[in-house]
């Protein structure tokens, strides 16, 4: 199995994943994420704040408009995801268009009880 990963989040994005909302975290293609495999354990960390999760799949996508046409975008911001074009600009505000360029990287999440 691999080894415990842990990711920086933003905070509400933690507090979205630690609610039971947010089941899919969204990231760009860097070497290190591409690592990630259904079955690892992720920890986010955010602000102090510790979050272990597993992880239950990784879907590869070429652009952000793909993923928001397949993945559950409530999944992926909570309510911001009601609003498609507003959940669009939250994630290119993060990852600008030369970072989308390298794959955008759907990781499915589930709580873990320790």
């Amino acid at each position: 199995m691999s080894e415990e990963r842990e990711l920086n989040i933003r905070k509400p994005y933690f507090d979205l994943i630690a609610s039971g909302v947010k089941t899919v975290e969204v990231r760009v293609g860097y070497e290190s994420m591409r690592k990630i495999r259904p079955g690892q354990r992720l920890t986010f960390v955010s602000e102090g704040e510790r979050l272990s999760t597993r992880v239950t799949g990784v879907t590869e996508y070429a652009s952000f408009e793909e993923l928001l046409d397949q993945e559950d975008p409530i999944a992926i911001g909570g309510d911001l995801g009601k609003d498609r074009s507003e959940l669009l600009k939250v994630i290119r505000s993060i990852y600008p268009p030369k970072k989308e360029r390298l794959g955008v990287l759907a990781i499915g999440v589930a709580l873990t009880l320790d």
